[in-house]
């Protein structure tokens, strides 16, 4: 089978993103024309016009780099690795918010939620599972919803499933990973029931992760953290979840434990 050329790899995304030739031409100040003749190889577009066009297709920048190498470009973005000297700022950042975060839980996830880093905070949720899942490397939603992770602690299970599935479904819509796709199916096939995501009640803004722990159930809500400008693909692809006290009581039982 031949590799997907450049046309191939640009159409795709654009019918990812539900716009017709006609409306991602408004978007980046083109012509449905010239689209069309990129699209069908009838032109090759210069490395700018894969750039801007990605901008508009909001394409992730590591499939930017694929579609930059199928037009024959060198890629853009770099990967640099996490552990190297041009990511120690971005460590430090990361380090920071996590240990500020203490003594609420707080993880650092990559691109497929492995995690590569977390605070002392995590270890209330990591209470009684298997050791062979928190054996490097984790998988933050395997580790959640596994029989032998945290899912017999999850008390509001079935809801809390449905809010994974639906997240991790958009996700690997939006990136095109067939890892997250991947792992979608392997979370499925656990047991634990799924619910339909319905309207919420009157007074609920979040869906909460509810959690026994010591004999008291902890309920929080999640918050998820990205860097704001990444410039490569290993800053993109970082994410920091971070949970919050969803109710009194929590706040009260986990502030007395760090104390």
């Amino acid at each position: 089978m031949s590799s997907p050329t450049v046309g191939d790899l640009l159409r795709h995304w654009r019918l990812e993103r539900r716009l017709s030739q006609l409306e991602l031409a408004g978007r980046s100040d083109t012509s449905a024309r010239h689209l069309s003749f990129i699209e069908t190889g009838r032109a090759t577009p210069s490395r700018t016009m894969i750039v801007h066009l990605s901008e508009h297709l909001e394409i992730p920048l590591r499939e930017r780099n694929r579609v930059l190498l199928a037009a024959g470009y060198a890629p853009a973005y770099a990967e640099p690795a996490l552990d190297t000297a041009a990511m120690d700022a971005v460590r430090g950042a990361m380090r920071q918010v996590l240990a500020g975060h203490e003594p609420f839980p707080a993880l650092a996830i990559d691109r497929n939620w492995t995690m590569i880093d977390a605070n002392g905070g995590v270890g209330l949720l990591l209470t009684g599972i298997d050791p062979a899942l928190a054996t490097p490397p984790v998988n933050a939603l395997r580790l959640s919803l596994h029989p032998d992770g945290m899912a017999g602690r999850i008390t509001n299970l079935a809801e809390w499933r449905g809010h994974i599935f639906a997240r991790l479904a958009r996700q690997a819509q939006i990136t095109g990973s067939a890892e997250l796709a991947d792992l979608l199916d392997e979370l499925r096939c656990y047991p634990g029931g799924e619910v339909e995501l319905s309207l919420p009640e009157p007074d609920q803004a979040v869906v909460p992760l509810r959690i026994e722990h010591d004999g008291a159930e902890l309920s929080f809500l999640s918050v998820t953290t990205v860097f704001g400008t990444p410039m490569n693909v290993t800053v993109a692809e970082l994410a920091i979840e971070s949970f919050f006290p969803a109710d009194e009581d929590t706040m009260k039982r986990l502030t007395a434990n760090a104390r």
